[in-house]
């Protein structure tokens, strides 16, 4: 199996210093190992992607020295794939139609209970208002969210493997930590055909990928992440969570933070091995 690894930005801003970081490392990881580098657009949100921003992606990831094979994937060519995983998990009876907003999940939640976790890796954790709803009834106005209670007891749940970061180890899935902690995530979002959730699962395990390069912030949503795949018999990766690229202010980096935007300091005169230095990375030889 190729060693094969990934970056996979969403067209919706400049890219900044902590996507450099990631995609760099990413590169890297894949080149140590004689692998490939796969590039991938998450453009599902159509609202807030634009083609001059996957422009400038695919000319700020050039400009560092990274290179990658064609075509790219781009998740906007790809819901008839969402659409088939949903299906299946739809089959197994581990879906249901939501109408709920963000006001009525609020409402609903009602006071914080102490010790009672309010916010998880997809959110503010939906209190189950529509659960009891059948996907029949689902319309274009519904997001459509897994019943978390049904899921962990519909497979075998994995461990998966972290390495070379702060999270280093064997990680088991733990179902009640999934069913209070997770909750029911969103498979499908409005207007979108799909969630990010969704769509990383089977866009790695198409793409095959061995390595999953991300940041640490997005570690709590692996345990959701691999129990998909183990519904919808895919391969789990090996993860690699980095750390964050952040402010002077200690703040992790945001798209609207222009002023870490690669291509900013390429305008400026800065060279690819001056981001290597500043985001911590090894120097290029040659």
């Amino acid at each position: 199996m190729i060693f094969t690894t990934r970056f996979a930005p969403s067209p919706t801003g400049p890219l900044h210093l902590g996507h450099a970081y990631s995609a760099m490392l990413a590169h890297d990881m894949a080149m140590a190992e004689g692998g490939t580098f796969l590039l991938r657009i998450e453009d599902i949100d159509q609202s807030r992607a634009r083609p001059a921003w996957e422009a400038q992606i695919y000319e700020d990831l050039a400009w560092l020295g990274l290179s990658w094979p064609q075509p790219v994937m781009r998740q906007s060519d790809r819901l008839p794939r969402y659409r088939t995983a949903l299906e299946q998990l739809t089959a197994m009876g581990l879906t249901y139609p939501c109408r709920c907003n963000r006001a009525d999940i609020e409402a609903a939640a009602g006071a914080p209970q102490e010790g009672v976790p309010q916010f998880g890796p997809d959110g503010r954790i939906y209190p189950g208002t529509c659960r009891n709803r059948p996907a029949v009834e689902a319309t274009g106005q519904d997001v459509i969210r897994l019943n978390m209670e049904k899921a962990v007891r519909a497979t075998d749940l994995r461990s998966f493997t972290e390495t070379g970061s702060e999270f280093e180890g064997q990680h088991q899935l733990d179902p009640d930590q999934l069913i209070s902690t997770v909750g029911d995530i969103i498979l499908v979002r409005r207007n979108m055909g799909s969630s990010y959730h969704l769509s990383v699962v089977t866009d790695d395990a198409d793409q095959g990928i061995t390595h999953a390069v991300r940041g640490a912030d997005l570690f709590e949503a692996t345990q959701i992440h691999v129990l998909l795949q183990s519904l919808l018999g895919l391969p789990t990766p090996v993860y690699h969570h980095h750390r964050l690229i952040r402010d002077d202010q200690g703040k992790r980096l945001a798209k609207r933070d222009d002023a870490r935007a690669i291509a900013k300091y390429r305008a400026e005169g800065a060279t690819p091995q001056d981001i290597r230095k500043m985001v911590g990375l090894p120097l290029l030889s040659g």
